[in-house]
């Protein structure tokens, strides 16, 4: 036993006055700090490239878009961009061909990676997986000079056509026009889709179907009453993202049409490459923030979707 009149003097005994506890309160606010940094620490590079590589440039757009040439804040950018003329008519054809890439993609991905998602052979499986991520990322000037070579007016794939009575050009076909653009894009939209879906397939339980059988449902009322409402938000969610996919697309119209579709994008690149009227080269970036609006609201559709998703798909 140590006396009490010696229990401060024990440097064995902690010491618990005020001083001591908040001296422990200090370093244990310390060492959370430290154990946050260390944590963090990883993270910080990222986040580093991200105010640079997003943050900043998003900042500078935004602050640009309501600037007049003068360095006055104004509206009049935005009323140039929203106001009709070309430049409202590069928002309706580039919504357009992103609801057209987003839509029969989605559809025809979905069919896709359930046929390879059902297959029992893993090797097909993994082909189709490595096939598709190469497929979602290729495009620019490689894909259109592909396709020219393939589906042009003097094409590989169309001479083979023209031999039996099929020339797609004789029936109002034209690569050059928005059914071409929209042609190249499901290239690479439907392996994204395969690519983004695959996983939501996978969450299917096959004891759903059982049970769903075992109650004498057939397979239509499965897909009515359970598979399609489970797998809904998921494939809406993913055409949310192939959405962004074809409406944020640049290189490839650009190297297919060489700018003769008004599309956003290639408006934007106009201004890029010096392209700009006198006292209107704020406008540019007006379309760019609203690039920006439109983008934003199709991850947030993303998000929300998929948030609901993984409610029955964990």
């Amino acid at each position: 036993m140590i006396p009490s009149d010696d229990l401060a003097a024990d440097p064995d005994v902690p010491d618990r006055g005020v001083g001591g506890e908040k001296a422990g309160r200090r370093r244990t606010s310390t060492g959370g700090l430290v154990r946050s940094l260390r944590i963090g620490a990883p993270v910080l590079p990222f986040l580093v490239y991200v105010l640079l590589g997003l943050g900043i440039p998003t900042f500078v757009i935004v602050n640009l878009a309501f600037r007049s040439d003068t360095g006055r804040l104004t509206l009049a950018n935005m009323k140039t961009v929203l106001s009709g003329g070309q430049y409202q008519l590069g928002f309706e054809t580039s919504i357009k061909l992103a609801l057209v890439t987003s839509i029969i993609p989605g559809v025809l991905g979905t069919l896709l990676a359930y046929a390879i998602a059902t297959s029992k052979f893993e090797s097909l499986k993994r082909a189709v997986a490595t096939a598709s991520g190469v497929l979602a990322n290729f495009g620019g000037v490689n894909l259109a000079f592909m396709f020219v070579a393939a589906f042009g007016t003097v094409g590989l794939a169309t001479s083979w056509l023209a031999h039996i009575g099929l020339n797609p050009w004789n029936y109002g076909f034209n690569l050059y026009r928005f059914s071409g653009v929209a042609l190249v894009y499901m290239y690479f939209q439907i392996p994204l889709m395969v690519l983004v879906i695959t996983p939501a397939l996978s969450g299917l339980r096959p004891a759903w179907r059982e049970a769903a059988h075992n109650l004498g449902a057939s397979t239509w009322r499965y897909w009515r009453h359970v598979g399609l409402p489970v797998l809904m938000p998921s494939v809406l969610g993913c055409m949310f993202l192939l959405f962004g996919s074809g409406f944020s697309a640049y290189a490839t119209t650009e190297a297919l049409t060489g700018g003769t579709i008004a599309l956003t994008p290639i408006q934007i690149g106009a201004f890029l490459s010096g392209n700009v009227i006198s006292g209107e080269q704020n406008i540019g970036y007006a379309l760019g923030f609203s690039m920006i609006v439109l983008l934003l609201v199709s991850v947030v559709g993303y998000v929300l979707l998929q948030r609901r998703a993984s409610r029955w798909l964990r």
